[in-house]
Formats: C-alpha cells, sequence, structure tokens
C-alpha cells in the first residue's frame, strides 16, 4: 500500500509517497480502507519540527514516527477478534497518526459512524478542527447561551467549526476574518462578521463574553481591552513564539491580577465520547464542514504547502478513494 511518509524534519518536499507493508488489525484494532484525509495545523509543525517544542516529542534530530495526518475517514475493512463496536463495510472516521495513506489501524475507541448526511470528504474535515472548537469553548471558555461570543480566525478550519459550535450553544457569535470570507461566515451562522483589514476588534469599543482566538495575534492587553469583567479568552493558534511567550507568561499574571481570563487552550484530546457529541451536531445539521481545496494523495506535499499558508478557507482535502 502507499503512505506519506517524512524521515526527516524540512519543508513539504520532505513528505515521500512510499509503499508500505498493509497493516493487520491487532484483537483490538479496526483495519480502515481510507476514504479521505485532511491536513491541520499539527501537521506542518511535525514535518518542520518547529516550534523546537515540538521535537522534545518527535525527536530532536529526525522524527520517531515517520507517519503523518490525524484526521481519517473510511471504510472498515477488518476487525479484530475483541471488536465489537464496527463490522466491515461500516462507514467510520476519527483521529489517529498516519491518515495520509491507503489503509491504516486504530483502536475501536478513536473511532465513530459516519453520519448518513456527510460524505467521506466532509467527514475527514471534522475531527481535530472540532475536538480543537468544542473543548476550547465548552471546557476551556465555559460557554453558556445567551453569551456575546466572538470567534478570531472565523474562516479556518478550526474556525468554521468554532463558529458553528457556538451557535449551537446559543450564544451570539461574531466572527473575524478576511473580506473574502466575510459571507462564507455569515452563511454558517455568525450573527455578525468584522473584515480585520478595516476593523481591529479589540478597538471598536465593543466587548465579550467569551474570546475564542484561532490565530494568537494579538496581545494580553488587546485580549483584555475586548471582554467584559468577568471574561474569558481561550488562544488555541499562535502567530509566533513571542505571542505564545506572551499568553504564557503575561496571560497568567493578568488572570491573576484582575477578573478577566486569558489563556491558551493547549493540545485537543481526541476521544470517543466527545467524538459523538461532534457526531450528533452532524446529523442535526448544526454543523456543515466547510472544505477549500481537495489534493489527490500524490499531491500531499502541495495540499501541506497551501495550508501553510495561512488562508485556507475551512479544511484541506487529501483524496485517497475519489467519491463515487
Amino acid at each position: 500500500m502507499k503512505a506519506i511518509l517524512f524521515n526527516q524534519y524540512g519543508s513539504p518536499d520532505v513528505l515521500q509517497l512510499t509503499e508500505v507493508e498493509k497493516p493487520t488489525p491487532k484483537e483490538n484494532q479496526v483495519l480502515i480502507k481510507i476514504h479521505a484525509a485532511s491536513g491541520n495545523p499539527v501537521d506542518w509543525h511535525r514535518m518542520r519540527g518547529a516550534p523546537f517544542l515540538v521535537r522534545l516529542g518527535e525527536g530532536f534530530r529526525k522524527p520517531k514516527n515517520p507517519k503523518i495526518g490525524s484526521d481519517v475517514a473510511g471504510q472498515v475493512e477488518a476487525v479484530g477478534s475483541s471488536v465489537t463496536q464496527f463490522k466491515p463495510g461500516d462507514r467510520v472516521f476519527g483521529c489517529r497518526t498516519g491518515a495520509f495513506a491507503e489503509y491504516l489501524v486504530s483502536s475501536e475507541s478513536a473511532l465513530a459512524l459516519i453520519p448518513a448526511n456527510l460524505s467521506f470528504e466532509q467527514a475527514a474535515a471534522v475531527p481535530v478542527a472540532a475536538f480543537t472548537a468544542l473543548q476550547g469553548l465548552r471546557d476551556a471558555g465555559k460557554i453558556q447561551a445567551g453569551q456575546k461570543v466572538l470567534i478570531n480566525g472565523a474562516s479556518g478550519g478550526v474556525g468554521t467549526m468554532a463558529v458553528q459550535i457556538a451557535k449551537s450553544y446559543g450564544a451570539e457569535v461574531t466572527g473575524v476574518c478576511s473580506t473574502h470570507n466575510l459571507e462564507m461566515v455569515r452563511s454558517i451562522g455568525a450573527d455578525h462578521v468584522l473584515d480585520y483589514t478595516q476593523q481591529d476588534f479589540t478597538k471598536t469599543g465593543q466587548q465579550y463574553d467569551l474570546i475564542y482566538c484561532a490565530v494568537g495575534n494579538r496581545s494580553v492587553s488587546a485580549y483584555k481591552r475586548a471582554l467584559k469583567p468577568g471574561g474569558i479568552c481561550i488562544v488555541t493558534g499562535f502567530s509566533g513564539m513571542f505571542r505564545l511567550l506572551g499568553i504564557m507568561a503575561l496571560g497568567v499574571w493578568a488572570t491573576k491580577t484582575g477578573d478577566k481570563t486569558i489563556g491558551g487552550q493547549g493540545v485537543a484530546q481526541p476521544n470517543q465520547a466527545d467524538l459523538i457529541v461532534i457526531k450528533e451536531l452532524l446529523e442535526a445539521g448544526k454543523v456543515v464542514p466547510v472544505i477549500d481545496k481537495r489534493y489527490p494523495l500524490s499531491e500531499t506535499a502541495e495540499a501541506i504547502r497551501y495550508l501553510e499558508q495561512g488562508h485556507a478557507r475551512g479544511k484541506v482535502i487529501i483524496t485517497i478513494v475519489p467519491e463515487s
């Protein structure tokens, strides 16, 4: 079978389409014939070994695990003897390292059935972004119905999920994006949209109960200015190490010395319980995946190159089996 591997850190050129042995499921595993996967920032951070902190887990000189890709959607081909939740032929999606490949084995606890109203490509666009948005808004942000919530970076993979998940909680949502994406962000449910090329949301005089920032491009003082008393700002993406360190240091200080909470989300934790929550939102039509571009497996390097530019509208899909 074919899979994308990287054996050294670097640009997308290090991603190589390689012939590898097809995996065999163990007694508690599911073998998936992958139909589609999607790219995430974690993929290019792993690929480049950057920021350098990434190498603490991945390996200092070269990656310990050459497999790449996390979001997977496909069809169960075989199951181990102790698997009870799935059977051959089931359409499944979830998170598992090594998704940029033709086949993958996974524990059943990392998967859920794909809703009948979704294609493989749509399902592949969901897991990492939805886990990040759900856990950031619900767990870190403590979102409540009726709150005024601002999503900065509303047109990206995490942002499009965050807008829709926030709406599902009954929040009044403001999305911040570029001119080109205003109508798209409005179409997925945002009550208000701000064009960051024309307005700085931290200087409009408006204040919010919850700010969810998927780009991390503002200072702690700017976030404070845009928060109501008692408000919370959760930052999940960062435009550079300077901003990351600022949130880690100054955010903690600002939280301890004032009535506003500012902090980083940390890495989302995939789990089946939350995947079921996301599945139910998809089935109800409360969350609709947004797809920007599609690339075949052989052009994964180009897909990641595009994703790195930071202007994708929703998700970038790697198609392994074209939709019929």
